[in-house]
Formats: structure tokens, sequence, C-alpha cells
């Protein structure tokens, strides 16, 4: 008998019922996709948007020294931000589509 499941969770197992504790897991982990794959989309649309607004050169970083404002008015750095955007993207998308929903069924399924 397997010490790590409560009595009777073996023959459950066996008969085929889920487990709804694995599928409460299962819940969690989607809903974790979900955020992280929200959360790196909107952060994609920032950091490729904003480096070409007129915000960009109205913050601290910008009027540090006139060393920094060359940098941070530099468009191959605006570009490279906008890079990191759409590499959040990228991720976002990934995410996505290690969702359950949209993973194909294996051969074990």
């Amino acid at each position: 008998m397997n010490r790590s499941m409560p009595a009777g969770a073996a023959e459950e197992a066996a008969a085929g019922v889920p487990d709804p504790r694995s599928r409460a897991a299962e819940r969690y982990r989607g809903l974790g996709n979900l955020f992280v794959a929200i959360l790196c989309f909107e952060m994609g649309l920032f950091l490729l948007a904003f480096p070409w607004s007129h915000y960009w050169s109205l913050n601290y970083f910008g009027w540090m020294s006139p060393e920094w404002r060359e940098i941070w008015m530099n468009p191959y750095f605006r570009g490279a931000v906008s890079g990191l955007g759409l590499v959040n993207f990228y991720v976002a998308l990934a995410e996505v589509f290690r969702m359950p929903r949209f993973r194909r069924p294996s051969a074990e399924e």
C-alpha cells in the first residue's frame, strides 16, 4: 500500500475516480498560467509603446546627467526596450499555448 495516499485513495485511483485535489491543483495551475500570460502581455504592450511616447523623456533617468540623457534618448536604446516588449509578447503567447485547453492530447491520454 502506498503510504503517501490516504486510505481508500488508492482504490479510487484504480477505479478511475479523479482526485478532487488534483483537479483543484490543475485549476490553480491554469489560473496561474493565465495571470502570467496577462501580466506578460500588458508588460509587453507597455515596453513596446512607452519608449516612443513623449513621456519617455520626462522621467528621472533622462535627467540624471547629460551622458544618461544621451543614452536614454538614443533610438537604439528605445528600440532595445521595445524589443524586450516583443519578448514579453512571445512569453505571453507561449503561456497561453501551454494551457491545457490548447494542449494536444498525448498518446497516454
